[in-house]
């Protein structure tokens, strides 16, 4: 896709965080020192274009006392399609992937709190039809959120939540009936309008500087992460998506964990369960334009850390992503 400067430092600022104000387009044409109907219209032909895949609420799955896991599950090919689609239909599915590997169905799934997560998966996924799963929750978290360079600028990313964080489960928060229906609103793909936030306000019978407030209590409560775009990568030429799952003894896993998430190019970086068949203990993502960028990315990093057992599985087909719904 051909973007201009402006395009591409538009897209940088609102991977990072999208304005909570009721003109937002106006903020970011301060910021960005454009005409806020230039934004406006740049906005609208970026999702047009299907660049912009949404722009919304990301809640903290935690911190609303939900459990989140990555799945694998062995489906045999001729039915892998079918068995994508029952999966992906359900509300906690946030990404499904087809990748490279005998585990060849790869999704990730929230439940909410009281559910037995584990089983939840399983269910899920063995009632849609596939041979075997494995239940792959995160026990550290040492950095999500992915964001895509587009400029020949030094851009400085704010990790804030998007950083390391706890994987315990915590209690639920006391949320009021009200404060959960502004969540459910939050997470819809906000209209590119002047004042997007008019029709949920009208939706909530509150006023715009009432939905704004909320999400910014959201935020600043931890409830929140960020509100911001997700993008269609692939058409911005991050064409391979490389998961690199690394076997690390476990003395060195903290050492190991902190140098991967620390380059600019590992948008995720877990620790994970294993299991008898599954020894891989550590998770990265990478994307590039091609499989030889991810492969020579990752290599690197191997050389950096010593860690020559790895493998990496490259996604084949995606057939969800999407923001988790909360609370529906």
């Amino acid at each position: 896709m051909e973007l201009d400067s402006s395009d591409k430092h538009l897209l940088e600022k609102i991977q990072q965080a999208f304005p909570l104000a009721e003109k937002p387009f106006q903020e970011l044409g301060q910021f960005l020192g454009l005409d806020p109907k230039d934004v406006l219209a740049r906005v609208k032909d970026l999702k047009a274009r299907r660049i912009i895949r949404e722009i919304g609420a990301i809640f903290d799955s935690r911190a609303l006392g939900y459990q989140s896991t990555l799945v694998a599950a062995s489906v045999l090919p001729e039915r892998l399609d079918t068995v994508a689609a029952v999966i992906s239909r359900h509300p906690g599915v946030s990404h499904n992937y087809a990748r490279e590997h005998r585990y060849n169905l790869w999704f990730t799934l929230a439940a909410p709190p009281g559910e037995n997560m584990a089983r939840t998966a399983e269910k899920l996924a063995l009632g849609a039809g596939a041979d075997s799963v494995m239940v792959l929750p995160a026990t550290k978290v040492f950095k999500i959120g992915a964001f895509f360079h587009l400029s020949d600028e030094e851009v400085t990313v704010d990790g804030g939540r998007d950083g390391r964080r706890e994987t315990t489960a915590v209690s639920p928060p006391h949320l009021t009936p009200q404060e959960i229906t502004v969540i459910r609103e939050l997470q819809q793909d906000l209209p590119v309008v002047e004042r997007p936030f008019e029709g949920m306000a009208a939706n909530l019978k509150i006023s715009e500087a009432d939905v704004v407030g909320r999400a910014r209590e959201f935020l600043s409560r931890g409830l929140m992460r960020r509100f911001a775009a997700l993008l269609y990568h692939r058409r911005l030429g991050f064409v391979a998506n490389g998961m690199g799952c690394w076997r690390v003894p476990p003395e060195r896993l903290e050492e190991v964990g902190e140098t991967l998430a620390a380059s600019s190019q590992v948008t995720h970086c877990y620790q994970r369960v294993t299991y008898p068949q599954w020894q891989y203990n550590l998770f990265t993502m990478v994307h590039a334009p091609t499989k030889e960028g991810c492969l020579a990315t990752i290599k690197s990093m191997a050389g950096q850390v010593g860690i020559a057992d790895y493998i990496v599985l490259f996604s084949t087909k995606e057939f969800k992503k999407a923001m988790v719904k909360y609370y529906w």
